[in-house]
């Protein structure tokens, strides 16, 4: 037996995909409604040692899709339809903690919001990512 909750389970044997595994990206908690990672600074940075913006929506991205594939259930897919993020802060060490909040759960879209702070808690990025789920093709 796992000492994983359903969702960490669910999550570990589907994987993040292999972008996100580089990044360094680890789930602490993972739920459709709401989830926590973590992603190192260290190798996610542009060349003045800054986090990438692009390493934001890179996190952001991973875990609103993992979340609206989660709720899509077994069968369907959840693709992305849109992603933005707006920049307000810029970590330049350690760790980065995201929180994943879904502001909309329905049987063909969910909409996800990801807010990523360093380490003091500070917010650095606000993500917001639209699923569509559908079904998978028959086989």
């Amino acid at each position: 037996m796992s000492d994983l909750s359903p969702g960490l389970e669910w999550l570990h044997r589907r994987g993040i995909g292999v972008l996100a595994e580089r990044m360094g990206v680890r789930f602490a908690e993972f739920t459709t409604e709401r989830s926590v990672a973590t992603m190192p600074v260290e190798g996610n940075t542009q060349p003045v040692g800054l986090m990438h913006g692009g390493a934001y929506v890179v996190l952001g991205e991973t875990m609103g899709s993992m979340a609206a594939n989660y709720h899509a259930g077994p069968g369907r897919l959840a693709v992305g339809l849109d992603i933005n993020a707006t920049h307000t802060g810029s970590a330049r060490s350690g760790v980065v903690t995201a929180t994943c909040t879904a502001i909309h759960l329905g049987r063909s879209t969910t909409v996800h919001e990801i807010v990523v702070a360093d380490e003091t808690g500070r917010r650095c990025s606000t993500v917001r990512i639209t699923n569509l789920i559908k079904d998978l093709p028959a086989t």
